[in-house]
């Protein structure tokens, strides 16, 4: 029986189809937003929200937050309606050269210049609430995506996916998929206080604040210093690593506040875009050519 029941926990490790820092995780980015956005803020976006039927998409949902945060991996079921919006949700750049946001970014084809374009089409009250309602996913998913390192830095292993890795006793993983899935539900399950909660002036403005350019320097950074390292036991700066690995409980345990905390700069920063794009005055001038 305990055979049988290591088993069976084992095989819900094992990835599925492949979508970024999973549900769980984009799902909880989304209830630390709902909890620290303003009232007025919530109530502009419940009315965003019933422009839900407009969007044409019955088999993923679009009616708050948290279903804002995972919309954008739901749709990818479909590509060939929205094939196109793949090479948003990532930009990795190598951890063994000097960081560029705009590397990688071709025709603003990436994470970053995606948050800084919907965030301006959120912010437009000219437009209408179904496209509003679109890029206000976007922003949410998004910004969910690039606070997981390894949409940011890599190591030519399209980050991290070409390096096989177990989970301690969990086999047959790669080293993107631990980040996505059973890494940052370890995170968010054992954290203390609940990540989930209202957060205190004094701890926004330390985990708050910044830009998608810094968001992404900031992942790219954790990925060279702290991930690959992590998982093999030397700084990739000190020469190739291997094709595979064994996270260790050592190693995992190690791992656990990192994930914690992108995970909650992610719900927060949400909550300050949000609260952002729905202020009244002029339109934000866009951050790119």
């Amino acid at each position: 029986m305990r055979i049988g029941a290591a088993l069976a926990g084992i095989a819900l490790l094992l990835p599925s189809a492949g979508h970024a820092w999973g549900y769980y995780a984009h799902g909880i980015t989304g209830e630390i937003a709902q909890a620290n956005i303003r009232p007025e803020t919530r109530a502009k976006l419940d009315r965003l929200f019933a422009a839900e039927p407009l969007i044409g998409t019955p088999d993923c949902p679009l009616g708050n937050l948290v279903e804002a945060a995972t919309w954008p991996d739901c749709i990818r079921r479909e590509g060939w309606r929205w094939g196109y919006t793949s090479a948003w949700h990532y930009q990795t750049e190598p951890v063994t050269e000097d960081y560029d946001v705009r590397k990688n970014c071709s025709g603003g084809n990436c994470v970053s210049a995606q948050i800084e374009r919907n965030f301006r089409i959120l912010a437009d009250e000219s437009l209408p609430a179904n496209v509003r309602l679109q890029a206000l996913a976007f922003v949410v998913h998004f910004t969910g995506d690039i606070h997981m390192p390894l949409h940011s830095g890599d190591l030519d292993d399209r980050g991290g996916n070409d390096r096989e890795a177990a989970y301690g006793i969990a086999p047959g993983l790669n080293l993107h998929w631990i980040w996505d899935g059973p890494l940052a539900e370890r995170a968010i399950t054992s954290a203390r206080p609940s990540l989930v909660r209202r957060y205190t002036a004094a701890e926004r403005a330390e985990l708050a604040g910044g830009t998608p350019a810094d968001w992404g320097r900031e992942s790219w950074e954790t990925a060279r210093d702290f991930v690959y390292p992590n998982a093999f036991g030397r700084s990739p700066l000190d020469g190739p690593l291997p094709d595979e690995t064994v996270m260790t409980q050592q190693a995992i345990e190690a791992a656990i506040p990192v994930s914690e905390r992108r995970v909650t700069q992610a719900g927060l920063r949400i909550a300050d875009l949000l609260d952002r794009a729905m202020e009244p005055g002029p339109l934000p001038e866009p951050a790119r050519d």
